[in-house]
């Protein structure tokens, strides 16, 4: 029986990766004078932000660059990231079915707090696994086991729902039901090498999608 929905959150939940994009692409161009693509950017993804700053900046004072980036997220989030109503309905319909949510990502705490009050979602999840708590982000599957332990789920009653290739790895390494999604604007992978056990372009379809299971559970 379905009892959680775990979801990753940039470019599953919001599409924040512009704003990721800009603010990392502000910070190597401040310290290490590297014009960096979005691809570039992309390429790094993994550790949380602090994480990538210090494994991937040339320049020594990674402490004050790794300020500059949350300076720039958070200036930057009400012109850069905008409320999803489908979004939010989905969420809000979950939480109706009593189904727990989590988020898994690679984001630390810091920024994906900054993004949660701005979008008015900080009060809609029981759990929140970030890059700050996890050794090993994805694709290794630690932070999904981490989540269903706090959730107390078993991997059987849960969902994971991401859109990269490496949210489908650990999902699917965690043992879950694991869906790929493209629903919003900016969106990590286009083609999954991995095959999840689901892909869904609309959120919609979705929404559909869980009515259904939701019933043959019942």
């Amino acid at each position: 029986m379905m009892k959680a929905i775990i979801f990753d959150f940039d470019g599953t939940l919001a599409n924040t990766l512009p704003i990721c994009y800009y603010s990392f692409q502000s910070v190597f161009k401040e310290f290490d004078n590297r014009n960096l693509s979005n691809e570039d950017i992309k390429a790094m993804f993994g550790p949380s932000e602090t994480g990538i700053i210090r494994e991937n900046l040339i320049h020594l004072n990674k402490e004050q660059a790794i300020e500059m980036y949350y300076e720039k997220y958070l200036e930057s989030h009400k012109q850069l990231v905008n409320q999803n109503r489908e979004i939010d309905d989905l969420l809000k319909y979950i939480k109706e079915l009593g189904l727990k949510l989590a988020i898994v990502t690679g984001k630390a705490k810091r920024s994906l707090d900054i993004s949660l009050r701005a979008l008015q979602m900080e009060d809609l999840f029981e759990v929140l696994v970030t890059g700050d708590d996890v050794i090993d982000p994805k694709p290794h599957p630690e932070g999904v086991f981490k989540a269903l332990t706090l959730l107390n789920v078993q991997k059987e009653d849960a969902i994971f729902i991401g859109d990269s290739e490496a949210d489908i790895v650990a999902g699917l390494q965690a043992g879950v039901v694991t869906i790929g999604v493209q629903w919003l604007e900016d969106y990590q992978t286009a083609d999954f090498i991995t095959q999840p056990n689901q892909v869904f372009k609309e959120i919609n379809d979705f929404k559909q999608f869980l009515q259904e299971s939701i019933l043959q559970n019942r």
